[in-house]
């Protein structure tokens, strides 16, 4: 999604104008509720709160990405999101799939939910190269 800034459509840096915020802080929310749940030993109501908390700032990102595809008015650059992203969910509900299978033989260790948005991503900024590669 990141190109040269001269190339870059208005969607385009209106996406990054949204996503480095948010992904900032998805960082500091982050630590903060680490530190917090250590530092404090919530229970109850709060332990809850800053155990969601991090997932917030995702699910802006997840938002953002969204926006930027019904934003974006060049079709082939959309088009070529679009299939970026279908690569990375592919690859992610395939690759989780057979980790579940694999967890339930306890073949390998357990991997924490959080992790299926970071393994999307890395899929789909992977496939991203080979999209734009097809179309050279």
């Amino acid at each position: 999604m990141i190109r040269k800034p001269k190339t870059m459509s208005p969607a385009a840096k209106r996406y990054l104008v949204r996503f480095f915020p948010a992904m900032g802080a998805y960082v500091a929310v982050l630590f903060a509720s680490i530190w917090m749940i250590k530092a404090w030993a919530p229970q109850g109501a709060l332990l809850w709160g800053l155990a969601i908390a991090p997932a917030l700032p995702i699910i802006a990102v997840i938002a953002i990405m969204g926006l930027y595809l019904v934003e974006e008015t060049d079709e082939f650059l959309r088009s070529m999101l679009v299939q970026a992203m279908l690569w990375g969910i592919g690859v992610t509900l395939a690759g989780c799939t057979a980790w579940g299978f694999l967890e339930n033989a306890d073949l390998v260790p357990h991997l924490p939910l959080y992790m299926v948005f970071p393994v999307f991503c890395a899929a789909m900024g992977l496939a991203q190269p080979l999209v734009k590669w097809r179309y050279r």
